[in-house]
């Protein structure tokens, strides 16, 4: 079944393109960062901000974006995220001086808080139930994480080859194609009715939770986890996000998030599940990225086709995410890849200080890539299934947020835990030695997740392929 007044290819065509570039931008940047702080003179540490300001911006917004896009319209706030998306990407490729630049990705990150979630929602909405919602969201998480995946690849020729402006550049074309999809093809929608006025305070608490949860997970590449500087961050942000939950419970406005979701064991179970595998899947982008430089020794261009593999084992799971959807429900497919997942993560915790490509990154590529393939889809399924049109947006942006502070979290803890191991040594051996650890600590992480899919996502009923279209 699809919801009256759209136009499901095209709507599946627009949200994909966003969701590619959303989730490339991601890493893009990643492997053209010496050339871009030696361009424009960055410090050592004000270079990480390339990275953080996005970060921070986009996980920092994504609830009240949500909500914006559920009370103002899904097309009317993803054409306005796109808009300013694409414009700040202009921006930081012309960006002559440190400050430009980092202004610019807070700016794309501002974008992509907007985009994303109405983006979802509008294709929830638009594919509500049986095989129709299997076959989206099966192309949805194809692209998602490929787009990662073509970040490291793109970013790498791109910089080596035509400088690192045109990982901003790349943008400017995919923003045009999905604006011009959006605009003419995908059917207006109405805004959510408004139960009264608008809950200004917990909007406000907790965009400032989420952003200075984020803001301190990433600055413990400065900050130990132990240090003043990090807990009384941590402490402030947790005593906003806990006000946000009281303000939530009492207020007689309409609130940001209506906290009856989390009653769901659909919606609160694959929050969790996309909160741990949000911070396994964005370790293995960076520890291998950093295995086939740094240890192995390949350059840029080079590290990001051997990324190829990962990404082609991307696309074929979400294929049979498809395929098994016809079949099986959302909840034994997220086992199953999250399973397949783990595995392949053990299998990277194997990589040698000599090893090579064939031996110690190919193998768990495809096994660990096929396995994301297959969760992605599911997990969106299953968290937006049972939620109301008028939620939707909220419910996608509470999605992309647990997986965008799961990232987060996850990559600095297990960054951290692989900077230990590996000591101040730079030795092939030494850095090894850490990537490993981080690889093997992801790989429990995923063990964690799928316990939680088996616990507590609820069984499903007898229904066939439809009900497990329907999530």
């Amino acid at each position: 079944m699809v919801a009256s007044g759209a136009r499901p290819g095209t709507t599946l065509a627009a949200v994909s393109v966003v969701q590619f570039m959303v989730s490339l931008d991601l890493t893009v940047v990643n492997v053209g960062l010496p050339r871009i702080g030696s361009g424009l003179g960055f410090s050592e540490v004000g270079l990480t901000w390339v990275i953080h300001a996005y970060a921070l911006t986009f996980g920092g917004l994504l609830l009240l974006g949500g909500k914006i896009a559920d009370l103002y319209g899904h097309k009317r706030v993803m054409l306005f995220g796109l808009g300013l998306f694409g414009l700040a990407s202009l921006v930081g490729g012309l960006a002559q001086a440190p400050a430009q630049l980092v202004a610019a990705r807070a700016a794309q990150g501002i974008g992509a808080a907007a985009l994303a979630p109405a983006a979802l929602a509008l294709l929830a909405s638009t594919f509500p139930g049986g095989k129709q919602r299997v076959k989206a969201f099966g192309v949805w998480s194809a692209v998602n994480a490929s787009g990662g995946a073509v970040g490291v690849l793109v970013g790498g020729l791109l910089t080596e080859y035509a400088g690192w402006q045109w990982v901003m550049y790349i943008n400017l074309p995919m923003a045009a194609v999905a604006l011009a999809l959006a605009w003419r093809g995908i059917a207006a929608d109405q805004p959510a009715a408004r139960r009264g006025r608008p809950d200004v305070l917990g909007a406000v608490l907790a965009t400032a939770g989420a952003a200075l949860l984020v803001f301190g997970v990433i600055r413990t590449d400065r900050y130990a986890w132990t240090s003043p500087v990090t807990v009384s961050t941590l402490v402030v942000a947790a005593a906003l996000l806990v006000a946000f939950v009281y303000v939530e419970k009492t207020t007689r406005r309409d609130p940001l998030i209506r906290l009856g979701l989390f009653a769901s064991r659909s919606v609160a179970g694959a929050n969790t599940f996309t909160f741990l595998f949000g911070g396994a899947m964005a370790s293995a982008l960076y520890f291998v990225s950093l295995y086939l430089q740094r240890v192995l020794g390949g350059s840029p261009a080079k590290s990001g086709a051997e990324f190829l593999p990962f990404m082609v084992g991307v696309v074929a799971g979400s294929t049979l995410a498809v395929k098994f959807g016809y079949k099986f429900a959302p909840r034994n497919v997220l086992i199953t890849g999250g399973t397949l997942a783990a595995l392949g993560y053990a299998w990277f915790g194997l990589m040698r200080a000599d090893g090579s490509f064939l031996v110690d990154v190919l193998g768990p590529s495809v096994l660990a890539s096929v396995g994301i393939g297959l969760c992605l889809a599911p997990a969106v399924s299953i968290a937006t299934g049972d939620v109301a049109p008028h939620e939707a947006g909220i419910a996608s942006g509470m999605l992309n947020s647990t997986r965008q502070i799961g990232a987060s979290l996850g990559l600095a803890a297990l960054g951290t835990a692989a900077a230990d191991r590996s000591g101040k040594s730079v030795t092939p051996q030494a850095l090894d030695d850490g990537y490993a650890l981080g690889m093997t600590a992801g790989a429990v992480i995923l063990v964690v997740a799928v316990l939680i899919a088996v616990f507590v996502l609820p069984r499903p009923d007898r229904g066939g392929a439809d009900g497990a279209g329907a999530g």
